[in-house]
Protein backbone atom coordinates (compact mmCIF):
# COMPACT_ATOMS: atom_id res chain seq x y z
CA UNK A 1 0.00 0.00 0.00
CA UNK A 2 1.34 3.59 -0.77
CA UNK A 3 2.00 6.48 1.32
CA UNK A 4 -0.97 7.83 -1.74
CA UNK A 5 -3.41 5.71 -0.55
CA UNK A 6 -2.89 5.58 3.48
CA UNK A 7 -3.06 9.59 2.70
CA UNK A 8 -5.91 9.18 0.78
CA UNK A 9 -7.53 6.96 3.44
CA UNK A 10 -6.60 9.80 6.25
CA UNK A 11 -8.59 12.16 3.57
CA UNK A 12 -11.77 10.07 3.92
CA UNK A 13 -11.56 9.44 7.77
CA UNK A 14 -11.54 13.18 8.08
CA UNK A 15 -13.85 14.37 5.71
CA UNK A 16 -15.92 12.27 7.74
CA UNK A 17 -14.99 13.81 10.96
CA UNK A 18 -15.69 17.04 10.21
CA UNK A 19 -19.26 15.59 8.40
CA UNK A 20 -20.09 14.70 12.17
CA UNK A 21 -18.74 18.38 13.78
CA UNK A 22 -15.68 16.58 15.22
CA UNK A 23 -13.29 19.29 13.88
CA UNK A 24 -10.52 19.19 16.49
CA UNK A 25 -9.95 15.19 15.42
CA UNK A 26 -10.72 15.84 11.69
CA UNK A 27 -7.82 18.04 11.87
CA UNK A 28 -5.46 15.94 13.30
CA UNK A 29 -6.30 13.35 11.07
CA UNK A 30 -5.95 15.71 8.05
CA UNK A 31 -2.38 16.53 9.03
CA UNK A 32 -1.73 12.27 9.28
CA UNK A 33 -2.77 12.37 5.63
CA UNK A 34 -0.66 15.37 5.01
CA UNK A 35 2.51 13.42 6.69
CA UNK A 36 1.75 10.70 3.95
CA UNK A 37 2.05 12.89 1.04
CA UNK A 38 4.80 14.57 2.09
CA UNK A 39 6.19 10.98 2.56
CA UNK A 40 5.27 10.18 -1.15
CA UNK A 41 6.61 13.42 -2.43
CA UNK A 42 9.90 13.15 -1.21
CA UNK A 43 10.23 9.45 -2.45
CA UNK A 44 9.54 10.89 -5.67
CA UNK A 45 12.10 13.59 -5.26
CA UNK A 46 9.23 15.88 -6.03
CA UNK A 47 10.82 18.46 -3.83
CA UNK A 48 9.20 21.52 -4.49
CA UNK A 49 5.73 19.34 -3.98
CA UNK A 50 7.40 18.85 -0.15
CA UNK A 51 7.88 22.17 0.44
CA UNK A 52 4.74 22.89 -0.46
CA UNK A 53 3.12 20.13 1.57
CA UNK A 54 4.98 21.28 4.57
CA UNK A 55 4.29 24.61 4.54
CA UNK A 56 0.24 23.51 4.14
CA UNK A 57 1.03 21.58 6.97
CA UNK A 58 2.70 23.85 8.96
CA UNK A 59 -0.16 26.46 8.77
CA UNK A 60 -2.82 23.44 9.04
CA UNK A 61 -0.99 22.82 12.50
CA UNK A 62 -1.03 26.40 13.31
CA UNK A 63 -4.97 27.39 12.93
CA UNK A 64 -5.60 23.43 15.08
CA UNK A 65 -3.51 25.27 17.67
CA UNK A 66 -5.73 28.57 17.41
CA UNK A 67 -8.61 27.07 17.18
CA UNK A 68 -7.57 24.64 20.38
CA UNK A 69 -6.51 27.70 22.69
CA UNK A 70 -10.42 29.60 21.95
CA UNK A 71 -8.84 32.41 19.89
CA UNK A 72 -10.13 31.84 16.52
CA UNK A 73 -13.73 32.95 17.14
CA UNK A 74 -15.69 32.02 13.88
CA UNK A 75 -19.42 29.71 13.86
CA UNK A 76 -20.78 28.10 10.50
CA UNK A 77 -24.07 29.85 11.32
CA UNK A 78 -24.56 33.34 10.03
CA UNK A 79 -26.94 34.50 12.63
CA UNK A 80 -24.46 33.62 15.29
CA UNK A 81 -21.52 34.87 13.81
CA UNK A 82 -20.42 38.60 15.88
CA UNK A 83 -16.64 38.22 14.25
CA UNK A 84 -17.15 41.28 12.63
CA UNK A 85 -18.93 43.08 15.57
CA UNK A 86 -16.78 45.47 17.80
Amino acid sequence: MSFAVIGGVFLNIGAYLTYKGKIYQAVIVYLFADICWIIMAYQRDDYIGSIFIVIGTTLGFLAYLKMRSGEMHKTLNKEDDDSFKV
